[in-house]
């Protein structure tokens, strides 16, 4: 058991009450299995990328949007079917299965460039999916103001998970091959399945399902809505409208700088090795950053700034690169720029964008926010990637590129402030009687 005086020391450390230090160590666990297994994966995906073709990324982000054009709407019918208790259990087993069969295929021919590409095609699909249930899994555990508290150490997790997993991969991948760390990630997200039953026991004690709560839903009922409702959710909502421009503008900039890193990669280190070590490496950095920040700097700006800082700090810093990248266009400079966004998106856009789903209903966290996190997304890297190579075509190097990612992110900032500042208004309104009836109905209202 713990003493009273190191549970003071934790709750005050994490943010938390007496009750929520338990579940929100969990959910910390929960997304480090998550993204330790996944940054294993991401630098393997990368030489996967290279070795398809970098004149071919674009069919590739293109193949990834037809997919999850076909998948989103098997994963709303079947959060319409089976109660949310659940139905993590089939999503992240049938994943699991798939990492089996890919270990399985590299183990027999690992220099297959169909299986480059489809390696590449489905671990983008994949990431979405794993990362978008398990925030939505957080989003039905903990109501708004437990959120607000917890969703920045919950999401250090991820960091400490990303930071483990491109070290290991850069150790192991000499060893192990590629084909031994897909087999070691499908472990870590078996773990991260099993740690989503405390959670869910714990929600209905003390969490967003809790006795007293108002207009609890339960967990022993499936998603209401068809297969398109997160579709016709989002389209009938002015605020989900606004989550989605917000992340396909986030979308945009990662896939102008994700493009640019590419093609300078595959110039500077030929060998597929050498690739995931240089990736390995710039996955450790992020990951270190975006620890340091989430343990230090994200819950003080959410407290004192709000939820509107977190959201437009980084876009801001990210259009400053952007010129400088215009201005001095190599791969030092990209370097950094990768790595303060990547930075900035795991320490202050994800957690604040969480943010802003918490107070909505299951059909929202689910679906709606499903839609946006996976086929939104998507359609947001495949437009990018075709803009890419328009902009290539034109000839004008790296510095028509570098622009067209300041405008965006300048645009994005300005997005990301008027979300913010809706969810920081809400919070006031409704923060001394903690929760509301109007907290259900905020998608629809906004």
């Amino acid at each position: 058991m713990l003493s009273a005086n190191l549970v003071r020391r934790l709750s005050a450390a994490i943010n938390a009450e007496h009750r929520e230090i338990k579940p929100a160590f969990t959910g910390f666990f929960l997304f480090f299995c998550l993204f330790c297994g996944y940054f294993m994966l991401r630098p393997i995906r990368e030489s996967m990328g290279i070795m398809a073709g970098i004149e071919n990324l674009q069919w590739l982000f293109t193949a990834t949007f037809v997919v999850m054009l076909i998948a989103v709407p098997l994963f709303a019918w079947l959060s319409s079917r089976v109660p949310r208790l659940h139905f993590i259990d089939w999503v992240y087993g049938f994943f699991c299965l798939n990492l089996l069969v890919f270990s399985g295929l590299f183990q027999l021919s690992s220099d297959s460039v169909w299986l480059a590409r489809v390696f590449y095609v489905w671990i983008s699909v994949y990431n979405l999916f794993v990362v978008s249930v398990a925030w939505s899994l957080m989003a039905d555990v903990f109501d708004g103001q437990q959120a607000k508290r917890l969703f920045a150490f919950i999401a250090a997790g991820a960091s400490v998970g990303g930071l483990v997993g491109p070290a290991l991969a850069s150790l192991l991948v000499g060893v192990t091959g590629p084909a031994g760390l897909v087999l070691l990630a499908a472990v870590l997200l078996g773990v991260a399945l099993a740690l989503k039953t405390p959670l869910m026991r714990w929600r209905e004690i003390d969490g967003a399902g809790r006795p007293g709560a108002v207009k609890p839903e339960s967990s022993h009922r499936p998603v209401a809505g068809n297969p398109l409702s997160g579709l016709t959710r989002v389209t009938q909502s002015p605020y989900l409208l606004a989550v989605a421009g917000f992340v396909v503008l986030l979308a945009a900039v990662t896939t102008l700088l994700y493009f640019e890193q590419a093609r300078l990669v595959a110039e500077l280190f030929p060998d597929r090795e050498s690739q995931i070590r240089v990736f390995g490496v710039i996955d450790v950095i992020v990951q270190a950053g975006a620890l340091l920040s989430q343990l230090f700097i994200t819950g003080r700006i959410a407290k004192k700034m709000g939820v509107r800082m977190l959201l437009a700090i980084m876009p801001i810093l990210v259009c400053l690169g952007f010129i400088c990248l215009a201005l001095a266009p190599t791969f030092a400079v990209l370097a950094a720029l990768m790595i303060v966004r990547r930075i900035g998106e795991y320490a202050f856009i994800r957690p604040g964008r969480e943010m802003l789903f918490a107070p909505l209903d299951a059909e929202s966290k689910y679906k709606a926010k499903n839609f946006i996190d996976t086929v939104v997304y998507r359609a947001g890297d495949a437009l990018s990637g075709w803009l890419k190579s328009g902009l290539d075509m034109l000839g004008q190097g790296a510095m028509l590129v570098a622009l067209t990612g300041a405008v965006c992110a300048l645009v994005w900032g300005g997005l990301g402030w008027y979300l913010g500042k809706q969810a920081d208004e809400f919070s006031r309104r409704t923060e001394p009687e903690r929760k509301g009836p109007e907290l259900h109905s905020l998608g629809a209202s906004l």
